[in-house]
């Protein structure tokens, strides 16, 4: 059921002292763009008429083609609280459309959406929880962000060791006054990590709330004088940041991947949705996992995962089964990290989970052992594989995978192996310190 009807948002606007809108949509590698409007241009903008130039954003379409419309999507109104009170700044997300009133292919959320709905044609709804971490730093004189962490405090410390509880709170509560449901906030493993779980939802409507969620954190840090950073592992020698996603489908208003007769609690639908999951990860991860920095991250050692393998019994695979049953019954991906574009991730995520349930495949055994502490031999033995290395590694996989490229369309896919390339090429030209240190004097 609706939200909001155009009516109530205009009265909201002109009740609340609200001066500007803030038009936002995502490109396609997951920044946050807007188009900021006063309110005398509302209804304009609330019966699809706000159109930008579609030239300017990084995949969307070249300067010939480069009118395109925004359509506000009425249930993401929202009033930003830490604005001013006196002329307020309110946000809708949107969906970019094409002058023909088709909707655009390079759209993020609109790639979402078509995999949604062939999710719904085989009487499914997709629910998803992130779990997304992030870093607070310093920031030096000029206000620029540095890698000095403000705290030297571990897993579930808290004040004064914890710093960052403050900026944390703050952004707690500020994601409460703009309807989400906070379910835990802690510090992180690292020095200066931090993590906020808010409650699952469909998954459009939790792709939606991440992008508001980095935007309320960074804007909150930088109120308390810090830089938020989501970039997967910006230290050297500690943990990096990851997003696990928790996923279960819904079918005839139940879990279908509860099966209580069954020895993990899951049934055939849960076992092939791993099974997809399994299948496609390799050409999945350009997008679960989208920079350079991501496979510093995926790196053994550090928590993140990154052997091929399910388990129902501890975390060190790639795909957990938390302990949770009956309506809470869901697998955790612990792959991706909070950089990715949350409409790709979870497109590529479902159509993978749909394509093994189509299939009826079914998942390789369960790997209960603490795969860190495996040998090569072990791990060959068990047939456990490995997940991309690099970005060019999990580029070519994505080339390679069929399905996936289907999910993202020829557009976006096309645009987004092409970013991909340029910012791989641009990394491996670069001269690094690293090489200065241990070659210059030496040779």
């Amino acid at each position: 059921m609706a939200k909001y009807t155009k009516e109530q948002i205009i009265q909201l606007v002109k009740e609340n002292d609200v001066k500007f809108i803030r038009l936002q949509f995502t490109d396609i590698l997951g920044t946050l763009k807007n188009v900021a409007i006063t309110d005398s241009q509302l209804e304009k903008a609330l019966d699809n008429k706000c159109m930008f130039d579609g030239s300017s954003i990084e995949g969307f379409v070249r300067i010939e083609e480069s009118d395109m419309y925004l359509r506000p999507d009425l249930d993401s109104f929202v009033i930003f609280p830490w604005r001013p009170q006196p002329g307020k700044v309110a946000r809708l997300i949107c969906d970019v459309y094409m002058p023909d009133g088709k909707p655009f292919a390079g759209d993020p959320r609109g790639v979402l959406k078509k995999v949604l709905a062939e999710a719904a044609d085989l009487g499914y709804s997709f629910n998803v929880g992130p779990e997304c971490e992030f870093f607070l730093f310093q920031t030096d004189e000029t206000g620029a962000p540095t890698t000095i962490t403000h705290d030297n405090a571990g897993y579930f410390d808290l004040g004064p060791v914890d710093l960052g509880e403050n900026a944390r709170r703050e952004m707690s509560l500020t994601l409460e006054e703009m309807g989400f449901e906070i379910e835990a906030s802690h510090h992180e493993v690292a020095e200066g990590q931090h993590e906020i779980d808010f409650k699952y939802a469909s998954a459009l409507e939790t792709a939606d709330n991440i992008m508001t969620f980095k935007l309320v954190v960074k804007t909150t840090a930088q109120r308390h004088g810090l830089h938020a950073t989501f970039m997967p592992k910006p230290i050297f020698g500690i943990n990096g940041s990851g997003m696990h996603v928790n996923m279960s489908l819904m079918k005839d208003g139940k879990n279908a991947f509860c099966d209580e007769s069954d020895v993990n609690g899951l049934s055939a639908t849960a076992y092939s949705f791993i099974a997809g999951i399994l299948q496609h990860i390799k050409g999945m991860t350009a997008v679960t996992n989208p920079l350079v920095n991501s496979y510093k991250r995926l790196v053994p050692g550090y928590e993140a995962p990154c052997y091929i393998a399910w388990s129902a019994r501890n975390r060190s695979p790639l795909i957990r089964v938390p302990a949770a049953r009956g309506v809470g019954t869901r697998i955790e991906l612990r792959c991706p990290d909070p950089s990715a574009n949350p409409y790709l991730s979870l497109a590529v995520c479902l159509a993978a989970g749909l394509d093994g349930i189509k299939k009826d495949l079914k998942p390789p055994a369960s790997v209960d052992e603490n795969i860190f502490h495996m040998s090569v031999e072990r791990r060959a033995a068990l047939g456990v594989d490995s997940l991309p290395g690099t970005l060019e590694e999990a580029v070519s996989e994505l080339e390679k995978d069929e399905l996936i490229k289907s999910a993202l369309g020829e557009h976006v896919f096309t645009n987004y192996v092409s970013a991909k390339k340029k910012e791989w090429d641009s990394y491996r030209t670069k001269v690094t310190q690293w090489e200065i240190d241990n070659y210059l004097s030496q040779y």
